[in-house]
Formats: structure tokens, C-alpha cells, sequence
């Protein structure tokens, strides 16, 4: 059903090849993102405890290829021409960025045991001014997006000496926008300078990342000299050492949340094909029947944000589900609004199944095994909402795209009102759960108020105080923001 009203509203054209099954059978991909000479090809030789086929590591810039270096039983390297048709990997939708990217991309297969969990993309390189641009007659920017849109960990490389962040790779970090919960850092080459110089180059870097990744949540910062020589400095050994062993089993958790993420993906997937083929449909119904046509299109291109606003009202569909603005002018200047289709009632009253009661029960098969229960009555600890209510409110959800980790007021309320519960009983509710006083809820909150709705829907009334057995572990009780 997603492939249909994908061709039919040509959602490829705009944002990317349709899904196959290659997709979700894939390993968890690590992308490597940072400037020359951080260490990218080094640090993937201390993970696999040995050199990748192809590696090449020296003082300059040696990497010029986009290497995916994946699992095999047997050392070899494949093009990128070949790996892009190959039904087992993932990479069938690069053959959009053509013939000339490919000839920059190859696999590269070892047999290490890491590799067996998870797959590392080595990148380019990126250079400062002028350098950047040479020799690169692809879009550079476009397919870091591609990647981080399907990477499941992103790691920022820097070198301890070099703090500064040029263009190329300024405007790459802001393509990850969207994908923030996936960034990690790594300040690597830490051992080449004392314990007090670290310090100031720390916050120096992260004041320095602050301009670029503008979030309220700074990404986890990994310290350390991320090879197997003896380190020139000893002095903070112990603080290397404790950050390996954690990004290591960071690394190794991928696999357990992979299901879930892509899960997740194909949600936010489903949100935006929905959210396309409402913008082409619209976009076609204002086109005149007669004259006029090119007029037409570059005011509905021009006031496009203007257009997004008329379909965020007549349809509820949040302004977060849509494409970037600008970049959707630079896509439509290619198409002729006349061959949009019209919208089928039908399709979104399918695809809105999908997302309400198929996506939802496609969790059931992916969510994690249940850790196990303290079954004493009198632990202090215990919530009465059991791990099976819970699962099932998780389900919920995750299919309403929280955004790092939380449901926005506005997401949470339509599903709230869905519950047939009255406004007043409604704010008290969020009252009762907003425990963070930030008008949004976690998936913890979030069961919290599904299991209110049910008690009063049983006739139980509501009290003005949670008592102990309903309050969340974790929580403190405060006072709330109030949506309702």
C-alpha cells in the first residue's frame, strides 16, 4: 500500500527510493562523519583490531571514497556500482545519486566480530575553503543526509589540535538535523596533551559545536586516543580507557534497538508520504484549468510556506510532518503541478490504518524482551501499571513520533480526546502525569494518562493527588503545563 501512493504522488522523485526488504535486514550502520586527519580510518582499525581491505591511513587526506566496511568471511572489495544492485544490501536507493557517486563508493568486506552486529561507514574527509569543492562532482551534503537518515549512530570526529569546523562540514552537521538523538562525539588524539590543555580544549569544542548543533541536549561526548599505540601522555589513562569500554558497548546495544528504530523510521516515513501527497494534491486543485499555469506555479512556489499553512488547517496535519520549505521549492521548479494527482480519499483513509492500527501492532513483534519483574507486593517501587499495559502504551506511542523521547502537548492531546474522555477530566489528568512542567510527556507520562482514562472510563473517579502505586518510580510529583 506504501508503494502505491508513493508512485502515484511520486514521492521518489522527492525524497528518496522506495523501501525493500533489504532494508530492514540490515545491520545497524555506524556513520563516521569529521574533517581530515581525525582519525576516521584509524578508529575503525581499533574497532575491528585489525586493518579494513582498501584502508589507506596517512598525514593527509587519503580518504576519498564513501567505504562501507561490513561483514565477511572473506576479504574483498566491492565497487559501488555492484553494491548498489545487490538485493542483500541495503544501498539499492544510492543509484539516484548516480554513476559518478558510485564510482566514489565501495564495500569493503572483513571477517571481524564486530562486524557481525553492525555495519561502519567511513567518509570523505571534509576540507576547508575551496579544497572542499574540487574533485567532487557529486552532492556531497545530500548523500550525508541519505546516510544519517538510515544510520542508527552517527559519530562527529575531532582532533584535539583542530577545533575549528569549516563550511562543508558545517553544512553537513546541519543535515542532521532530525536525527540529533543519533549524534554522538568523539575528541580524539586526547593523549597528545596535558591534562589542563584538555580541559580548555573540551569546552572550547563544545562552545564551538553549541553554533552548529542548536539543541537544548548536548550530544554524549566520548574522550580518548582511539588506537591501540601507548599513549604519549599517561596521565588520564584511566578516564581513556573507561571511555572506550563505554562507547564499545554502546556500539554493541545497536542491535538491540535496531527493530525499533526502524520501526520508527517507517513511521516517520508514513507521516511524510502522507504530508507529500497532501501538498501535490493541493498544489494540483489551485492550478487554473485554462491559462495562467506558469503564473500559477511560481506564486504557489514562492508563497509555499504560505500553502503549507492552508494545509496544516484544513487537514490538522502538524507543521512538523513537513518537508523542508526551501528545499521543496528547488524540487517542484522540475515538475509540472498539472500531472499531480488529485487526492484519493481512499489511499489516506488506508494509510491512516496503517499508521493508527498496523504500525502499532507491528511493535508487538519488535519491542524488547521484558526485563524481569520484582513480583514483592511490598516493594516500594512497584507501579500499577504492569509491563504488558505498558508494552501496549508504548506501542501507541512510538507511532506518534516523539521527538527525544517525548510527545509534544499537541500530539498528545489528539490521542487523549480520541479516549472519549471529557476536557475537564482530561486536564486534570495531564495535571496529574506532566511531571517534567514542560507541557510534554514521556513514554512513561504518556502510559500514565492512557491508564487514568481507562479508570475514569470505568466510572473510578479521579483524586487530586496521585497516590504512591500510580506515580511513575522515577518521578517526582510537581506542578504541570496544562494543554487542555
Amino acid at each position: 500500500m506504501f508503494s502505491q501512493i508513493e508512485k502515484r504522488y511520486k514521492f521518489d522523485e522527492f525524497h528518496g527510493a522506495t523501501l525493500r526488504g533489504s532494508d530492514f535486514d540490515a545491520k545497524p550502520m555506524v556513520l563516521l562523519m569529521g574533517q581530515y586527519s581525525v582519525g576516521k580510518t584509524t578508529f575503525i582499525e581499533w574497532l575491528l583490531r585489525r586493518p579494513a581491505p582498501g584502508s589507506r591511513i596517512g598525514p593527509k587526506p587519503t580518504t576519498d571514497k564513501f567505504i562501507a566496511v561490513m561483514h565477511g568471511d572473506n576479504d574483498q572489495i566491492i565497487p559501488g556500482n555492484a553494491v548498489s544492485v545487490d538485493p542483500e544490501k541495503p544501498f539499492h536507493a544510492l543509484n539516484a545519486f548516480g554513476t559518478n557517486f558510485l564510482n566514489k563508493f565501495e564495500a569493503s568486506q572483513c571477517n571481524s566480530q564486530i562486524l557481525r552486529n553492525i555495519t561502519l561507514i567511513d567518509t570523505p574527509g571534509i576540507l576547508s575553503g575551496e579544497k572542499q569543492r574540487l574533485g567532487r562532482n557529486y552532492d556531497f551534503t545530500r548523500i550525508f543526509e541519505w546516510f544519517a537518515a538510515r544510520s542508527d549512530m552517527i559519530l562527529l570526529l575531532f582532533d584535539a589540535h583542530k577545533l575549528d569546523i569549516s563550511d562543508e562540514f558545517r553544512e553537513a552537521i546541519d543535515l542532521l538535523k532530525g536525527n540529533d538523538e543519533k549524534v554522538r562525539v568523539l575528541l580524539n588524539k586526547a593523549d597528545s596533551i596535558s591534562t589542563q590543555q584538555l580541559m580548555r580544549v573540551y569546552g572550547a569544542q563544545m562552545w564551538s559545536l553549541s553554533k552548529v548543533i542548536q539543541t537544548p541536549e548536548v550530544p554524549r561526548v566520548y574522550i580518548g586516543s582511539f588506537w591501540d599505540a601507548p599513549y604519549q601522555n599517561d596521565e588520564m589513562a584511566r578516564l581513556f580507557e573507561a571511555e572506550q569500554k563505554s562507547l564499545l558497548s554502546d556500539l554493541l546495544d545497536l542491535p538491540r534497538n535496531s527493530a525499533v528504530r526502524k520501526v520508527n523510521e517507517l513511521v516517520k516515513r508514513a507521516r511524510l508520504v502522507r504530508t507529500h501527497a497532501l501538498i501535490l494534491s493541493h498544489l494540483r486543485d489551485k492550478m487554473p484549468v485554462l491559462f495562467g499555469k506558469d503564473s500559477a506555479k511560481a506564486d504557489l512556489i514562492a508563497n509555499l510556506d504560505r500553502e503549507y499553512r492552508e494545509i496544516e488547517r484544513a487537514t490538522k496535519v502538524p507543521l512538523g510532518d513537513f518537508p523542508d520549505v526551501n528545499r521543496m521549492r528547488e524540487l517542484l521548479r522540475e515538475q509540472d503541478f498539472t500531472t499531480f494527482e488529485k487526492r484519493s480519499d481512499r489511499l489516506f483513509q488506508q494509510l491512516d490504518e496503517v499508521l493508527t492500527m498496523d504500525l502499532p501492532r507491528l511493535m508487538k513483534f519488535v519491542a524488547p524482551p521484558k526485563a524481569s519483574v520484582d513480583t514483592n507486593p511490598f516493594a516500594e517501587d512497584r507501579w500499577a501499571i504492569t509491563p504488558d499495559m505498558k508494552k501496549v502504551y508504548d506501542e501507541i506511542f512510538i507511532t506518534l513520533n516523539p521527538t527525544q523521547g517525548r510527545l509534544t502537548g499537541e500530539a498528545a492531546r489528539e490521542v487523549l480526546m480520541n479516549t472519549g474522555i471529557g476536557i475537564p477530566a482530561l486536564r486534570k489528568i495531564w495535571e496529574l502525569v506532566d511531571f517534567e512542567k514542560q507541557g510534554k510527556l514521556d513514554s512513561d507520562e504518556f502510559a500514565l494518562a492512557l491508564y487514568l482514562t481507562e479508570q475514569v472510563k470505568k466510572g473510578k473517579p479521579l483524586q487530586d493527588e496521585l497516590p504512591t502505586p500510580l506515580v511513575p518510580p522515577s518521578k517526582r510529583k510537581t506542578k504541570k503545563v496544562n494543554p487542555f
